[in-house]
Parts: structure tokens; sequence; C-alpha cells
């Protein structure tokens, strides 16, 4: 059996042209990072799975547009980060409001405690967010996107993004709070 070469620009070239074990290995290789992206946005997993399997889709009809002047897995990103704003824009259109108790962002500017949290509750907290909240908080805390290419993306000011950014972690921290009391009481 002959082995298929590895070296991702050659899986990628080959990929491009309907290779499709390129195309697996590129998949199994980047799947599992991909469903996390997605399951950042989205919930339940079935519908991250379904919405990561749209973006592969995506990729692999849209390979000969990759430039190889950045990176493959970002590039991969990028477009499964758009499926999942797509989603939730059909889904239910945003809501966003420019109100901000300042008060108590102040109060989030401490360093939070979630660290002592597992996992899987930190995600459910932020699952928990509206969605406006939600998408520009992953965006910005967890992908790194600056606040004018969130803008961008969602088609929003670049102010309410930070506003939505605070307001999100305000909730985040409230929530964190409460169940650090409930543990305190335990």
């Amino acid at each position: 059996m002959i082995q298929l070469y590895t070296n991702e620009k050659k899986l990628i070239e080959k990929a491009a042209r309907g290779d499709r074990k390129a195309q697996k290995h590129l998949f199994d290789k980047h799947a599992p990072k991909m469903l996390s992206v997605c399951r950042q946005y989205i919930s339940p997993v079935e519908t991250a799975e379904e919405l990561m399997l749209n973006g592969f889709f995506k990729v692999f009809t849209k390979l000969d547009q990759f430039t190889h002047l950045g990176s493959f897995e970002g590039w991969v990103r990028r477009i499964m980060v758009r499926e999942c704003i797509d989603y939730l824009r059909k889904k239910n259109p945003f809501q966003y409001t420019d109100e901000v108790d300042e008060e108590k962002v102040g109060a989030t500017d401490q360093d939070d405690e979630t660290d002592q949290l597992p996992l899987a509750v930190i995600q459910e907290l932020i699952d928990s967010l509206p969605d406006g909240y939600k998408s520009v908080f992953v965006m910005y805390a967890i992908d790194g996107y600056k606040h004018q290419q969130i803008a961008q993306e969602l088609g929003i000011s670049e102010n309410t993004s930070k506003t939505q950014y605070r307001k999100a972690r305000i909730l985040l921290q409230e929530k964190v709070n409460s169940i650090k009391k409930q543990q305190h009481e335990a």
C-alpha cells in the first residue's frame, strides 16, 4: 500500500484537485479543533457538528482560494466562525444594545476566578449568554478578534461590540459569583 503524502501543502493541493483521501486526511486532522470552535458558538453539540460539516463542505469547495499565505487551520477556523455566525443570524437575528451599567464594568476588571471551575461548567455559562453577547464574547476572548473585526463580521458598530463584550463579562462574573456562593454555602 502506498502511503498518502502527509505534507499539508501537498495534501491541500491534492484535496483541491478532488483527491478524496487527501480531503479525508485534512478533515480527520482538523475536525476535532473545528468542532470545538463551532461548539463555542453553538449548542447543542449536534447542531455544532452539523455546522462544522457544512463548514468543511465550504472548505473543500473553496480550497482553490486558499493562498498558503497564512495557516490553513486559521483559514478553516474563519470559515467555521462565519458558518456559526450565519446560522445564529438566521436562527434569531442578534439584538444589541448600547447601554451598559458602568458601575458593574469595574467589578469585572478583577482577575476572574473561573480557572477553578470545571471547563464544562464554564462552557455552560457561556452557552447561557444571549446570542449577541455570546458571539462577541467568544470572538473577542476566545478567538482573538479585535472589536473592529467583530463589528465588520456581525454588521454592528465597534462600540456595540465593546459594550456587548463588557455586558457578557458582567453577566458571566455574576453567574460565577453565584456558583461560588452556592459552593461556599454548601
